[in-house]
């Protein structure tokens, strides 16, 4: 049996550098939602005063999860398939 060592470390490689960008996109999305719960606590009782902006922070949020579960289902079906 031969072990192809170089492809290997490859994968692995490439499976780290994949499962902390994915752990980062994450944490970006989670920090996105605290920082919307910050501006809707600073508005306050002021009305629409940051619900521009929270709405933004949501939206940025929103696009991260997608794209962590855009990466989970992609590998899913790469197992899969």
């Amino acid at each position: 049996m031969n072990i192809k060592w170089n492809a290997l470390a490859q994968t692995a490689g490439i499976s780290f550098g994949i499962t902390v960008a994915v752990v980062a996109v994450f944490a970006l999305g989670i920090l996105a939602l605290s920082r919307r719960e910050a501006v809707l606590e600073a508005a306050g009782g002021s009305g629409a005063g940051g619900t521009g902006r929270a709405n933004a922070v949501l939206a940025g949020a929103t696009v991260c999860f997608a794209a962590c579960a855009a990466v989970v289902v992609y590998g899913l079906s790469l197992i899969a398939g």
